[in-house]
C-alpha cells in the first residue's frame, strides 16, 4: 500500500499566527486569556491551557485589566467593544483573510449595499463578520440562494455585495455567485476563499481521485476539515475523518493499494506526523512493502509543502501586516517576507494603505532571499514595471490600444507616460495638424498604438494618429451602414464656404447648402453659424458610392406661409427686414421663409427714382400689410401707408413674374 500525504496539509498561516501570538503573549505577560477555543483543535487548545493561557466561555469571565487573545476566526464587534470598555487588552489574532471580509461587508453596508455571505451562519467566523454591519444575509449554498431569491425581494431589489466564508468550497461559492449575478441587477462579487484553503481542497480532491481509502485528520468542529471530508467523499468510496492516530483501524486498509492522507488547517504537525507514521507502519504490517513515500521522513514531506524562494522570481502572497516601514507578506515559505515602502510604489506621496490592505492577495518580485536569517525581500514596484514592459512589448504584436498622459513636448513631438513608461510620439503621429502648437496637448489623456519597442535602449515609439484614424474609419463605417433619408444627427461644423458648411456627423462630413441653413435669406453661412458650432441636422439625400451626403437644418415640419397666416392679416403692421432691392421695389422678410414686396410707389410719401435712395439691404422697418394673395402666396407691403398723409403718385405694378415666391 502506498501512502500519499497531501502537500497542503496542516496549519495554515492564520492558525499558525494565532497560536504564535498566544504563546508570545503569555510569555510576555505571564498570563492571558482566550475567549472560546483559539482554533478548532482540542489538542492545541489543551496545550495552550497547559502553557498558562486560560479559557473563558463568556466575556464577563475575563477580569478587567487582563489580556485576551482574540481567536483566528475573529469575534463579534459588540464583544470587542465591551471588553475594551472594561479595560481588557485585546490581542487580535484574527486571520488577515477574515479581517478582509469584515472590511468588505462593513464598506458595503456604509454604501447602502446588502452584504451576502456564502457560508455557515453558525460558524464563529461568519457570526463575527455579520456583526460588522446592520444586516447580513448568510446563505449556505446554491439551493438556499435560489429559495431566498424567491422569498426575499430585498435581495433582488437592493444592490448586493457577495463574499464567502474563508473555508467555503470554491465550486459551491462559484455556483451561488453565478445565480446571484444572474438574478440581481447590481451585484458585486468578492471571492474571499482563503488561497491556502483552496490549495488544500484541490490537493485533497486530486489524491481522493486515485486513493482506495482517504483519511482526513482534524477536529470535528473544524469547518475546513468538514469540507475536506465532503470533497473526498465525492471522489472516494471510503473516507474516514479522525482527530488522532489512535482512531485508525487496520480493517480500513484491507485490499488497498493507495491510501491518501490530508489534514485541516487547524491540525498541528505532530498529529499529522503520528497519523502518517501509523498508516505507514500499518502498510508494512499488511503488505510488507516499504514505498518511497514511507521512506521519506515526515519533516521532508512537510518541507515540500513550503515554497522555495529564488531571487528574481515572481511570488504571490497575502498581506498580513502594514507597519510604518514595511508591508509583511505571507508567501507560503519558511522565510518571512516583507516589502520595504520604497519598493511598494514609485510615488513617494502614496501611503501603503492606499495600495494594499491586510488580507489582500499581492503579486511581487523576489529581490533577495536570506536563508540564514530566514527572510525574503520583495518588491511590488519592480514587478509592476516588468509587467508594464511585457504589456508594451506584447502591444506591438497584438496592436493593443494603450492609454497615457502627455507629459512634455520636445523638438520632434510629444512624450506620453503609459503606466510610468515614456513613449515618444513624433509630431506627424500626434494627430494634430501640421504646424499646430503641441503644447496644448500637455496633461491631456490620449489613446495610442505602440509601433516600436527597444527594451535594451528603453525606447518606445507610439502613434496617436493611428488610433484616431481607426476610430474615424470605424465611425464612418457605422454612419454609412445606418444612414437613411430623414435621419437626424447632432454634428459639428468643420469648415465653411460661400455656398454652405460641412458638418461632421460622426466621422463623416455632410454638406449643408446655404439655402438649407435657415428659412431666412442669408448671404453667407457665417450669419447663422461658425466653425466648431453644434448643429442639429437631418439627411436630405446621400450617395454611398461618391461618399456624399446632403444635409438640412431647416425644420421641414414647419410651414412658413402657415406661420405667417396664423400671425398676420391685411391692415396689420409688421416689423420687416429688407432682404433684396430691385428696380421696381424691395423685398422684405415678414417671417423667416416668407417675403413681401414693398413696391417703389409704397416706399416713401414722395416720388423716388430707385428703392436704394431710401432703403438698404438689412434695414429693419415697419410696414403695413395692404394685400395678401393666398393662392399665389404673395404679400404686398407699404411703408407709405404709415407715413403722415398718404398722398403720392400712381405707378405701374411690376410684371407678375417679378414677384417672389413664399420663400424667395
Amino acid at each position: 500500500m502506498r501512502v500519499i500525504l497531501s502537500e497542503a496539509a496542516g496549519f495554515c498561516y492564520g492558525v499558525e499566527r494565532a497560536v504564535e501570538l498566544a504563546r508570545k503573549t503569555v510569555l510576555e505577560d505571564g498570563r492571558c486569556w482566550m475567549l472560546g477555543d483559539l482554533i478548532h483543535n482540542s489538542s492545541v487548545v489543551e496545550e495552550l491551557e497547559r502553557c498558562g493561557i486560560r479559557k473563558a466561555e463568556e466575556p464577563s469571565e475575563i477580569p478587567a485589566g487582563e489580556t485576551v487573545v482574540i481567536r483566528s476566526h475573529g469575534e463579534r464587534r459588540e464583544i470587542l467593544d465591551a471588553l475594551q470598555a472594561r479595560g481588557v487588552r485585546c490581542v487580535d489574532a484574527t486571520c488577515p483573510n477574515v479581517v478582509r471580509i469584515q472590511r468588505i461587508v462593513a464598506q458595503a453596508d456604509a454604501q447602502g449595499r446588502l452584504p451576502v455571505l456564502i457560508g455557515d451562519a453558525r460558524h464563529p467566523e461568519v457570526v463575527g463578520i455579520a456583526s460588522r454591519c446592520g444586516r447580513t444575509v448568510v446563505l449556505s449554498g446554491p439551493k438556499e440562494v435560489r429559495r431566498r431569491l424567491e422569498t426575499d425581494p430585498e435581495i433582488r431589489d437592493r444592490p448586493v455585495t457577495v463574499a464567502a466564508q474563508t473555508t467555503c468550497i470554491r465550486e459551491l461559492f462559484k455556483t451561488s455567485a453565478e445565480i446571484i449575478k444572474k438574478e440581481c441587477t447590481n451585484a458585486e462579487i468578492f471571492d474571499t476563499i482563503c488561497n491556502a484553503t483552496h490549495k488544500r481542497q484541490s490537493s485533497a480532491a486530486e489524491i481522493a481521485e486515485v486513493a482506495d481509502v482517504m483519511v482526513v485528520v482534524g477536529d470535528r468542529k473544524s469547518a475546513n476539515t468538514k469540507h475536506l471530508t465532503e470533497i473526498c467523499n465525492e471522489r472516494c468510496s471510503r473516507v474516514y475523518q479522525i482527530e488522532r492516530a489512535d482512531e485508525l483501524s487496520p480493517d480500513w486498509f484491507n485490499g488497498c493499494s493507495v491510501a491518501g492522507l490530508t489534514a485541516g488547517a487547524s491540525t498541528p504537525a505532530g498529529i499529522i506526523k503520528e497519523v502518517y507514521a501509523t498508516m505507514s507502519e500499518e502498510n508494512k504490517t499488511t503488505e510488507g512493502v516499504e514505498t518511497k513515500a514511507a521512506e521519506e521522513s515526515f519533516e521532508e514531506l512537510l518541507n515540500k509543502s513550503f515554497k522555495t524562494l529564488n531571487t528574481g522570481e515572481k511570488v504571490t502572497g497575502i498581506v498580513t501586516a502594514i507597519t510604518p516601514t514595511e508591508v509583511q507578506v505571507d508567501v507560503g515559505a519558511k522565510q518571512s517576507a516583507y516589502i520595504k515602502l520604497n519598493e511598494l510604489s514609485d510615488d513617494p506621496s502614496v501611503k501603503p494603505e492606499d495600495i494594499v490592505h491586510v488580507g489582500d492577495e499581492i503579486e511581487t518580485y523576489i529581490v533577495r532571499v536570506n536563508d540564514v536569517e530566514g527572510y525574503a525581500e520583495l518588491s511590488k514596484k519592480r514587478l509592476d514595471a516588468v509587467k508594464v514592459w511585457e504589456n508594451i512589448e506584447k502591444a506591438v504584436d497584438d496592436k493593443t490600444i494603450m492609454e497615457g498622459v502627455v507629459t512634455e513636448v520636445n523638438k520632434g513631438g510629444v512624450v506620453v507616460s503609459v503606466k510610468g513608461v515614456r513613449v515618444f510620439v513624433p509630431a506627424s503621429q500626434s494627430g494634430q495638424p501640421r504646424g499646430a502648437d503641441l503644447n496644448t496637448m500637455v496633461k491631456e489623456t490620449v489613446k495610442l498604438r505602440i509601433t516600436e519597442v527597444n527594451r535594451a535602449r528603453r525606447r518606445v515609439v507610439g502613434s496617436i494618429r493611428a488610433v484616431q484614424s481607426e476610430e474615424r474609419q470605424a465611425k464612418q463605417a457605422e454612419v454609412w451602414e445606418n444612414i437613411e433619408v430623414g435621419k437626424h444627427y447632432t454634428g459639428v461644423v468643420k469648415s465653411m464656404t460661400s455656398y454652405g458648411v460641412f458638418v461632421d456627423i460622426g466621422g463623416v462630413d455632410g454638406m449643408v447648402h446655404i439655402s438649407e441653413l435657415s428659412w431666412s435669406r442669408i448671404k453667407t453661412p457665417s450669419e447663422v453659424c461658425k466653425v466648431g458650432d453644434t448643429l442639429n441636422v437631418y439627411v436630405i439625400s446621400y450617395d454611398p458610392e461618391k461618399h456624399k451626403i446632403s444635409l438640412g437644418v431647416k425644420d421641414r415640419n414647419v410651414d412658413p406661409w402657415q406661420v405667417f397666416m396664423d400671425k398676420y392679416k391685411v391692415d396689420d403692421v409688421a416689423t420687416v427686414k429688407v432682404v433684396k432691392l430691385m428696380s421696381f421695389g424691395a423685398f422684405a422678410e415678414v417671417v423667416p421663409g416668407v417675403d413681401g414686396l414693398i413696391h417703389i410707389s409704397q416706399i416713401a410719401d414722395r416720388r423716388i427714382d430707385k428703392p436704394e435712395d431710401v432703403l438698404s439691404e438689412g434695414q429693419v422697418v415697419d410696414a403695413k400689410i395692404i394685400a395678401i394673395d393666398e393662392d399665389k402666396k404673395k404679400i404686398s407691403l407699404s411703408i407709405r401707408a404709415l407715413l403722415n398723409g398718404e398722398g403720392g403718385y400712381a405707378e405701374e405694378e411690376p410684371a407678375e413674374d417679378a414677384a417672389p415666391s413664399d420663400a424667395e
